[in-house]
């Protein structure tokens, strides 16, 4: 049964992902070819050079990810608590612009935020914001670009530990004389911890491996390390040096979802979840 799932991840991800490690080793170039000489000055090298990037990138995901869960969780709870027979069509809705291309959705909010667009020219007009104010090409705007493309990542998982939740608990601990701020706090807040644990990972990792936002929302100071990557491979056609940023991101992703398990505690947040 598990034949087919295996043969799939072993073609689609693990072949590719054994190449690129062997290309992250390997020196050369695309006119003379590449070859394997176990070149670990590539990781080295790379990390010396586009460190501000790497930082950069995990500072817009920290950001993204908390402006995402300070959106993501209103949403979720008054859908699972206050949407009642519609809770579907709210969830659709809510999906309604996955359907449209990500560079397309990314490439909609250039228009709208333009320093002539529909928003600020209307608000310039209006003199209600000076003439020199822009939001393009700032960092802000990367980061609530970053947040509007990976909100439903962080809705769905939130909603689905909510809707969990027995609101026969909520009712005792409101007949314990609890009122509806702490009901919430002893109850639902730490039932809802797997849905924001997992929300936190599934679009944190994205959001920092990134490119598309920071191209087309953001300038030259707004680079992240999913620019340089994409301009390594198919600009300077490095393949080298990009696979090994592409690993050094991978194990920086991979150390930071362990710590963030590890602080957080799964095993509480599980706990938590079966109080």
């Amino acid at each position: 049964m598990i034949l087919p799932a295996g043969l799939w991840l072993a073609i689609f991800f693990a072949v590719p992902l054994i190449t690129m490690l062997s290309l992250s080793l390997q020196e050369g170039n695309l006119i003379d070819g590449f070859r394997q000489t176990l070149h670990w000055q590539n990781y080295t090298e790379g990390l010396a050079t586009y460190g501000d990037k790497f930082v950069r990138s995990l500072w817009y995901g920290l950001l993204a990810t908390g402006l995402c869960i300070a959106v993501a969780y209103p949403v979720a709870y008054w859908i699972a608590f206050h949407a009642g027979d519609r809770k579907g069509l709210y969830l659709f809705l809510l999906l309604v612009p996955f359907f449209v291309s990500f560079v397309l959705r990314t490439v909609s909010w250039k228009f709208v935020l333009a320093d002539n667009g529909i928003v600020l020219g209307t608000l310039k007009g209006w003199g209600l914001l000076p003439d020199g104010f822009h939001v393009l090409q700032t960092w802000y705007a990367v980061v609530f670009g970053l947040a509007y493309n990976f909100l439903p990542f962080m809705v769905l998982p939130i909603y689905v530990a909510l809707e969990r939740v027995d609101h026969r608990l909520v009712e005792a601990a409101q007949d314990l004389y609890a009122g509806r701020v702490q009901a919430f706090f002893r109850v639902v807040l730490p039932l809802s911890l797997p849905g924001v644990f997992a929300g936190v990972i599934m679009t944190f990792v994205p959001i920092s491996a990134d490119y598309v936002n920071a191209a087309i929302l953001g300038g030259p100071d707004n680079t992240m390390i999913g620019n340089v990557i994409q301009t390594e491979y198919f600009n300077n056609s490095n393949y080298p040096t990009a696979s090994a940023l592409s690993f050094t991101l991978m194990a920086i992703l991979l150390v930071g979802i362990f710590l963030y398990a590890r602080v957080l505690g799964t095993r509480d947040v599980l706990e938590a979840a079966g109080r």
